[in-house]
């Protein structure tokens, strides 16, 4: 049995990042495995950013008004001196002029102007051509995420399309012949959770599920393991993964000639998880218990499905906080608890068991209790991983 942090060291070394393709930018998510430099400045051109008139300040105390231009419009010549042009949000800001000021500071007579604007001055109200980004610069960064913001500023300098990973593609196991059928309970049968939690988590995180159901029989998880390790980028198992004598998954990975790299972690919940290889596909063996499905998707699963899409920063955002309680932790393992961020300290909930999960339903973040500290007074700090 391993550490958490040698099991998370020994997972990002068998990281592989998926080969990247182009996608088209609405249809893009996840993150950009190759930096994204701007084909165009941003603005575009000079551009007015009010409704008002646009001139050369200084060339006179009013303007006589030569023209009109809407967003997407141009002014065909060059404005001279005591010349002004009607200018809208937007629109380009013609040659000959420095300065726009806006609509409500003027006096219209037909088609003379004057204004009241005292602070105006050269380059008032107007926005600069490439003052946010100018063409050739990286905006993205390869491994960052590739949110609305960064969609918006993309399309805004005519990028159309980005390098990302394909969508993993992740098989996920439930094992157990315990498990009722969706209309019949019969005796000694429970109501399955593990699928439908995980068919939840994964698409958040770019990835496409495939949920299969397979009792405890050899054959049958043999089968379904070979199927899924040559359709998937990912598989997932849940339940089995102990050493009991139904536990067969780290038997099953074996026969299919696959390779287990560590089987078992000092922490809880999710002592019994495996990782292994079967060939190049990456196999996570998680326990039965939900609550420590969830924890071990969150600290495990979830940074590794990211890292192979890319991520630059995988893991859970990680913070400091005073805790606001002391805490006495029990046993000799490494702990991830429910937890709340309130007025920045951290408030650890309800300590339930790894089959229990309406503590992490309030919860937002996991507090972290190292294997080698036991006790905090109020005020300590403790490690909080932000829940995405």
């Amino acid at each position: 049995m391993i550490g958490v942090e040698e099991a998370k060291r020994i997972l990002m070394e068998h990281v592989t990042v998926l080969a990247p393709c182009t996608v088209a930018l609405p249809s893009a998510t996840g993150f950009v495995m190759k930096d994204v430099a701007a084909p165009h400045d941003h603005p575009l051109f000079d551009m007015s950013a009010v409704d008002g008139y646009a001139f050369v300040l200084g060339s006179s105390n009013e303007w006589n008004v030569v023209g009109e231009i809407a967003a997407g419009e141009v002014h065909s010549t060059a404005l001279k001196p005591g010349e002004c042009v009607r200018i809208f949000t937007g629109a380009m800001v013609p040659e000959g002029a420095d300065t726009v000021v806006m609509q409500e500071f003027v006096t219209r007579k037909g088609d003379r102007i004057s204004h009241t604007d005292v602070q105006v001055k050269p380059g008032s109200n107007i926005r600069r051509k490439g003052e946010q980004v100018r063409q050739g610069q990286v905006i993205l960064h390869a491994g960052e995420r590739l949110n609305a913001a960064a969609k918006g500023l993309l399309a805004s300098v005519g990028v159309a399309g980005v390098a990302m990973a394909p969508s993993p593609e992740v098989a996920v196991i439930i094992t157990g012949s315990e498990f009722a059928d969706e209309r019949v309970l019969l005796p000694g049968k429970i109501f399955g959770s593990n699928g439908v939690m995980l068919e939840a988590l994964i698409p958040s995180a770019g990835a496409l599920a495939q949920v299969r159901h397979v009792p405890d029989e050899m054959a049958a998880l043999e089968a379904c393991i070979q199927r899924c390790s040559a359709s998937s980028d990912l598989v997932i198992s849940t339940g089995g993964a102990s050493v009991g004598d139904h536990d067969l998954v780290s038997a099953a990975i074996e026969r299919c000639g696959g390779r287990i790299i560590f089987h078992g972690v000092a922490q809880k919940p999710g002592k019994p998880m495996l990782f292994a290889l079967l060939g190049d596909k990456p196999f996570f063996g998680l326990p039965g218990n939900p609550r420590a499905v969830m924890v071990l998707y969150w600290e495990y699963v979830l940074p590794f499905l990211r890292a192979i899409q890319g991520a630059k920063r995988p893991w859970l955002k990680v913070d400091v906080l005073p805790i606001a309680h002391a805490l006495i932790a029990k046993g000799d393992r490494a702990e991830f608890r429910a937890a709340q961020v309130k007025g920045g300290q951290v408030t650890l909930l309800a300590d339930e068991g790894s089959h229990m999960l309406r503590s992490l339903i309030d919860a937002d973040a996991l507090a972290y209790v190292p294997a080698n500290r036991r006790t905090w007074a109020a005020g300590d700090p403790m490690e909080v991983h932000y829940l995405p």
